[in-house]
């Protein structure tokens, strides 16, 4: 675990089968504004995702939603030259993370699903491990997504599991 403990500057992820992961970082965003803090959602492989909403947009400046994907399906859905015109438009997403990282023009960056593009064999973890290199130390990062593994926890100060789960009403 890096400097876990400090508030600024940590990295977190948000991970599990449950639903509430996106909302959960769409809540520290909304946090980080009200603080007077700028944040950046990038989202991945969420179809039309969050960006359509005329809602967000009210949220701007304080809050701005990037997608990068031109597909409205689900990536597992699409032909296998659908998925690579859309690897290459993730890619471009990437590379505005990575200039966000380097301008530090947010103190809250959030990589909505960043975690599915490993499963999907878009990116490495190693990739992953090298934009977060280029993170200024007071920017906070809150990354998404279903799978987790060692190595991918090992990028992060706290780990969230989002878990949901049934009850059986006794009558």
């Amino acid at each position: 675990m890096r400097g876990a403990g400090m508030e600024k500057g940590r990295i977190q992820i948000f991970s599990g089968e449950g639903h509430g992961k996106s909302p959960a970082a769409l809540g520290r965003a909304i946090q980080k504004a009200c603080e007077g803090e700028y944040v950046v959602i990038i989202q991945f492989l969420k179809g039309r995702g969050l960006t359509e909403s005329e809602f967000l947009k009210r949220l701007e400046p304080e809050i701005k939603i990037f997608r990068f994907e031109k597909s409205e399906e689900d990536f597992s859905q699409l032909t296998d030259e659908c998925k690579a015109e859309e690897s290459r438009n993730i890619k471009n997403g990437l590379n505005f993370a990575r200039k966000i990282l380097n301008t530090g023009e947010c103190s809250l960056l959030i990589l909505d699903e960043v975690l599915g593009l490993i499963d999907n064999g878009i990116i490495t973890v190693e990739e992953l491990k090298a934009l977060l290199a280029g993170k200024p130390d007071e920017m906070e990062i809150i990354m998404t997504g279903i799978a987790l593994n060692d190595k991918v926890c090992a990028l992060a100060d706290q780990v969230t599991k989002v878990e949901t789960m049934h009850f059986k009403i006794w009558d």
